[in-house]
């Protein structure tokens, strides 16, 4: 890890909410309990002001806790940020996933589309998103799927994003089945990240967690494996590469936070321009405040992150004590 001074270099991998409006309210997700900023949409404008501070961008991820399709603007930054040869992706629902937005979404030369989808069935989905559109998104992913082929595109890449929890980890074997069905090559595994100072909110909960101690998590998770195998599909974990290995914790490690590598390498800024230090910390601590690190509408990126809250956050994050939206990591969650 990398020492918090000065002479840290100005980040290459960022995370821009280009909407922080959303059509699902996912029993999951922070919009559930009611999102921590007025919502509003990034602009095309705003999103050059930031990444013309930048001298590299390697990376960038264009969602936060809305929903991306909603941002009109989002094929031209897209475009714009392959311009400057970074790799583009995002996560979305794929409810807004119709042909114009698929052709649009090619021709900007978006490098991966990761489908957030947490159930293998209509009645799944409902319950875990509150939502009837099921069919309608899975009619999408197939479509952009073939579009993709017809085109022969060099991408977007597709990948299916599952949160596991206790209420719909038994959906991941038909997951793996209905990503195989629909042409998509890869699934990933996600845990859940809950509050750490608060009672929590729908399914973001300690006792919706899945654990490796869970027999049955093991053995549908190893099931889901074997369906992958043969399906030509992989099933993988966000963080880690192995799901099961991503439910496990190191026992040896007391500091385990110590080795994630996002206050050093990444900045998520907020649709509102609020400066965050991933894209875990709005979920895991209800303290908001104590995760803004300054404002890019209203100061540099570099007097940001070489200024006096970024230095404070890294330096706790390398202590016994850190961050209270860092506790959790490699403990709770992969990191």
């Amino acid at each position: 890890m990398k020492r918090a001074g000065s002479d840290l270099k100005l980040p290459s991998s960022l995370y821009l909410e280009t909407t922080s409006r959303c059509n699902l309210k996912c029993k999951g997700c922070i919009q559930h309990r009611g999102s921590w900023e007025t919502p509003r949409d990034l602009s095309l404008r705003e999103l050059i002001s930031i990444c013309d501070q930048l001298p590299v961008i390697g990376r960038v991820a264009l969602h936060g806790i809305g929903e991306p399709l909603l941002n009109a603007a989002l094929p031209d930054m897209v475009r714009y940020l392959r311009g400057r040869n970074a790799y583009v992706f995002f996560n979305s629902n794929g409810i807004l996933l119709d042909p114009d937005r698929r052709d649009q979404l090619i021709e900007a030369g978006l490098n991966e589309l990761r489908i957030s989808l947490d159930a293998a069935s209509p009645e799944g989905y409902t319950a875990v998103r509150g939502s009837d559109q099921f069919a309608r998104i899975c009619r999408n992913v197939r479509a952009f799927s073939a579009r993709i082929r017809s085109l022969n595109a060099s991408g977007p890449k597709l990948s299916i994003w599952f949160l596991g929890t206790s209420e719909n980890i038994s959906e991941l074997p038909g997951m793996v089945r209905l990503a195989a069905a629909m042409d998509v090559r890869e699934v990933y595994l996600q845990r859940l990240v809950y509050f750490q100072d608060h009672e929590g909110y729908g399914l973001a909960r300690p006792e919706k967690t899945i654990r490796d101690s869970d027999l049955r998590v093991t053995e549908l998770i190893q099931e889901s494996a074997r369906i992958a195998r043969d399906a030509g599909v992989q099933v993988n974990a966000s963080g880690c590469g192995d799901p099961l290995a991503s439910l496990q914790t190191d026992a040896n490690c007391a500091t385990p936070w110590k080795r994630c590598y996002r206050p050093t390498t990444l900045m998520y800024i907020t649709a509102a321009g609020n400066v965050l230090p991933c894209c875990i910390a709005p979920f895991a601590t209800c303290d908001y405040d104590s995760i803004v690190l300054g404002n890019a509408f209203e100061s540099s990126l570099a007097e940001i992150w070489h200024g006096p809250r970024y230095r404070h956050f890294r330096e706790r994050h390398q202590s016994q004590q850190p961050p209270k939206s860092c506790k959790g990591c490699g403990l709770l969650w992969s990191l």
